[in-house]
């Protein structure tokens, strides 16, 4: 007998990424994000210190930041403020190829990345889930016959939940996903009530952005031996480069 799936559906939890230091020797840290909205767009630049330092990581100064795409397009960052490099006249485009270049010192790092087409939301909608915690929920099509994967942003009343969840379409193209957001209960951020504000981005993620968010995400579970999540920046440095497409969609938690 043959059993056709025509759905899925992902259920997350928020972490928050923690990069585990096993070395004492400073590393760079670059986290670079495009969208498909108007710019500008920000590559922070920072530096790891020794583990048992406070986990602020300087800035990292005077570093020059170049982001280039494949149609001729090259915009060389200005830094403002310290450690944090801007665009001024980049735009993000799916289905455009980005190549990001830094130079700090004697040492360059570089990434690429191809920013997917966006994905539509469908529906956001709220549930009560176990112990009468409320429970959002987000539907949407995968695109068939490519290999797509997922980010997904919640804002609750203006304010950015800290964590991360990502989902691939590997067992399930082309068909309809349903994403589930877990409340972590009282007294946390993720926890939403009647009322409150709800944002939902949906990232659509070229491969490499998504491997950096998954070994985040395992790397923040009770593993015995923590690792770094893997980078797509080249030369050994930490962090990512993320060109994404973005669709959004709210929603006002009811009773």
């Amino acid at each position: 007998m043959l059993i056709f799936i025509t759905a899925v559906t992902l259920s997350s939890c928020q972490k928050v990424i923690n990069l585990q230091l096993n070395s004492t020797s400073p590393q760079i840290v670059i986290q670079g994000n495009i969208y498909n909205e108007s710019g500008p767009y920000t590559v922070t630049i920072s530096k790891t210190v020794d583990f048992d330092q406070s986990n602020a990581y300087p800035p990292v100064l005077g570093a020059l930041v170049i982001i280039s795409d494949d149609h001729g397009t090259s915009d060389t960052l200005i830094e403002k403020p310290k450690g944090t490099y801007v665009t001024s006249k980049l735009r993000g485009i799916a289905g455009y190829t980005y190549s990001l270049t830094v130079k700090t010192g004697n040492t360059s790092f570089s990434s690429s990345c191809t920013m997917p087409e966006a994905v539509d939301i469908d529906s956001l909608y709220t549930e009560t889930s176990f112990m009468d915690n409320k429970q959002l929920s987000i539907v949407f099509m995968d695109r068939a016959n490519v290999e797509n994967y997922y980010r997904i942003i919640e804002f609750k009343n203006s304010k950015k939940i800290e964590g991360f969840n990502v989902a691939s379409d590997d067992l399930y193209k082309g068909k309809k996903i349903t994403y589930k957001l877990m409340s972590m209960g009282n007294g946390t951020d993720s926890k939403i009530s009647t009322g409150d504000y709800i944002i939902i981005w949906l990232e659509a993620l070229d491969k490499g952005a998504y491997e950096y968010f998954r070994t985040a995400e395992q790397d923040g579970s009770q593993s015995a031996s923590p690792s770094n999540p893997t980078s797509n920046i080249s030369n050994g440095a930490l962090g990512y480069f993320n060109a994404c497409s973005v669709t959004k969609k709210s929603i006002i938690v009811p009773k």
